[in-house]
């Protein structure tokens, strides 16, 4: 951290029930030279790493559905996300989380995946970095039927369907996750599939 502009005056823990929350204070220098104080909550859960499993020659994809009580608590009737497959990076670099989280999650082995971007999901409140990615499955990967691990309270549905059908889901509103379509209109404009 060297912005000159900021200083931070006090970090104080809210929160370290699940992940971190945090009450940052900080003086902020506006462009005119005057500085103002701020305070925001910063949760801090780690990075994460999502992919998009594709299968050019079945023009297929593989997405998962769960259960997320933050989309149930604002509107989502059922709480159930159509989603990438993702996961945090814990103490992996983003490409070996994500070969370990389509694993664990789908049930396909991949061994090679391609990087598409590093971006912030929510940078109002969340520091989390998502690094995108992108890999070709096939039959002859998949070694188990996924769907997460019981030790993390994971219940996932793993979901194969063709591109176009997952494509359409962004614009009836059936899949809202942001790295989703990120990675669908990735998919989409690198004519991957």
């Amino acid at each position: 951290m060297s912005n000159p502009k900021i200083k931070i005056t006090e970090t104080k823990l809210l929160s370290d029930n699940w992940y971190i929350l945090n009450k940052v204070t900080f003086d902020y220098q506006k462009n005119n030279g005057v500085p103002e104080t701020h305070a925001r909550e910063v949760y801090d859960r780690g990075n994460g790493a999502a992919i998009l499993l594709y299968n050019s020659k079945k023009k297929t994809v593989v997405l998962t559905r769960q259960f997320r009580m933050p989309t149930y608590l604002n509107g989502n009737d059922s709480g159930m996300m159509i989603e990438v497959c993702a996961g945090l990076l814990d103490k992996d670099n983003p490409k070996e989380c994500i070969i370990r989280e389509t694993e664990e999650e789908t049930g396909y082995r991949l061994k090679n995946v391609d990087k598409v971007i590093e971006t912030y999901m929510s940078p109002g409140s969340v520091t989390e970095i998502l690094y995108l990615f992108t890999g070709e499955y096939d039959q002859s990967m998949k070694v188990s039927e996924g769907g997460g691990l019981d030790s993390e309270n994971e219940n996932i549905e793993v979901l194969e369907m063709t591109f176009d059908e997952a494509y359409n889901m962004i614009a009836t509103g059936e899949i809202k996750d942001a790295k989703t379509i990120l990675l669908l209109q990735h998919a989409k404009i690198k004519g991957l599939i």
